[in-house]
């Protein structure tokens, strides 16, 4: 009776160590660590958005991006045209007056929304990106900088924006839930 009950014990502890090790294995990748921030902007005509901060060590280079909605503020027909667009909805600024486009911008989709991303040099030695998506007649600003080069802040921040928690907050908003 006691060697069964044993015998038993052991193959329910290999059965949960597989199972464990099964799902480990079988689990999405985790996207790098990002921590929320306080908005770090003085107030303007728009309400403060979302802040956030990811380090060297998880995204490969410091990244900070934020975002807000702007509702009412696109054109319901076009959408976002151009990059004269971006660098004036994007809040590049608000990085800072002095940002230079590195290149013309792509097209792109953030939350199933359509839109640019731009990227600049930001005071001679940062990169920073604009993003601008629209749905309907809303617009959904992004900025975003970092220590390392364009390429390295736009690969983390879209990653970033096109995870679910994200994605969920930003349909949300634009639609002013």
């Amino acid at each position: 009776m006691m060697r069964s009950w044993q015998l038993m014990v052991a193959m329910f502890l290999a059965l949960g160590g597989l199972s464990a090790v099964a799902g480990y294995e079988m689990a999405p990748p985790r996207l790098p660590q990002w921590r929320e921030i306080a908005w770090p902007f003085p107030r303007d005509g728009w309400p403060a958005g979302r802040a956030f901060r990811c380090g060297v060590a998880e995204c490969g280079t410091e990244v900070e991006v934020y975002f807000r909605p702007k509702l009412g503020f696109c054109n319901c027909e076009s959408g976002v045209a151009d990059d004269d667009e971006v660098d004036r909805v994007s809040d590049v600024d608000m990085i800072s007056p002095r940002f230079v486009p590195l290149k013309a911008g792509d097209v792109l989709r953030v939350a199933d929304m359509p839109g640019r991303v731009r990227a600049y040099d930001v005071d001679g030695n940062r990169a920073a990106i604009g993003i601008a998506v629209s749905h309907r007649c809303d617009l959904m600003a992004v900025a975003a900088q970092g220590s390392g080069d364009a390429a390295q802040v736009q690969r983390a921040t879209l990653k970033f924006l096109e995870s679910r928690e994200i994605r969920t907050w930003m349909i949300a908003a634009m639609e002013g839930r």
